[in-house]
């Protein structure tokens, strides 16, 4: 699903690529019978944004949102269980389900990284994908939630990826209080305790890995996926 290959590179940490591939992202974006003509429009002006100021401002404000703790964190497992030491198995289970697919990660991010879990759907057939999406859209919605909140549009990102799992953004984030920012383990225990998260149908008990450390160096960092371009040569960096 094409589609998710550019949610992926707008959601994932902003590159020149990126800013040069701003046309055929943008109909990319405008090909996409999958979202409302609103959603398309609201991700093209994300895109316009990104591609159309200095990379260091973008990088910058970037890193600003979604680096200073795990409030808005895009690692999904980071909003399951926190630290807690359930995490090993579900990581696991990730990796194997990508290895069971043919996906071999070549970049040192974690399974759970939204973006590479977009790649990665990206990859399936459309129902497949659809239902991978499924399975995470309380956290989807978690995320919409708080990054309307802040007036981000980034949250048009979140929001299109729960209208191609099948529920309307504002039905899913009906409910949902955006809350005050706590980064502090002790909140997020308390309000994940109880969540599990099963990709794919599989049997995914809890979460794991390590997160960014917020304000580290990003050379410092894992390196992300990303895509150059959509023709039939271009080479995946997230694939062997």
């Amino acid at each position: 699903m094409r589609i998710l290959k550019v949610i992926s590179l707008l959601l994932d940490y902003p590159e020149a690529a990126v800013q040069a591939a701003r046309d055929e992202l943008n109909q990319a974006i405008a090909a996409a019978r999958e979202i409302s003509p609103a959603q398309r429009q609201a991700l093209q002006a994300l895109l316009e944004r990104v591609a159309g100021q200095p990379l260091l401002d973008v990088q910058e404000a970037w890193t600003e949102l979604f680096e200073r703790g795990r409030y808005l964190s895009l690692l999904l497992f980071e909003h399951v269980h926190g630290e807690s030491r359930d995490r090993g198995q579900a990581m696991v289970d990730l990796m194997a389900q990508y290895e069971a697919a043919g996906f071999a990660i070549g970049v040192k991010e974690l399974p759970d990284y939204i973006p590479l879990y977009l790649e990665f759907l990206a990859s399936r057939e459309d129902l497949e994908a659809r239902e991978g999406l499924a399975d995470v859209q309380h956290l989807l919605a978690l995320l919409a939630a708080r990054l309307a909140e802040r007036e981000s549009d980034y949250a048009a990102c979140l929001q299109a990826l729960l209208q191609i799992a099948g529920c309307e953004p504002e039905t899913a984030t009906a409910g949902i209080e955006p809350g005050q920012p706590d980064h502090s383990l002790e909140a997020l225990d308390r309000d994940w305790q109880e969540e599990e998260v099963t990709f794919l149908n599989g049997d995914s008990q809890g979460a794991c890995g390590t997160s960014r450390a917020p304000g580290k160096p990003r050379e410092e960092q894992a390196v992300p996926v990303h895509w150059v371009g959509f023709n039939d040569n271009a080479v995946s960096a997230g694939k062997a």
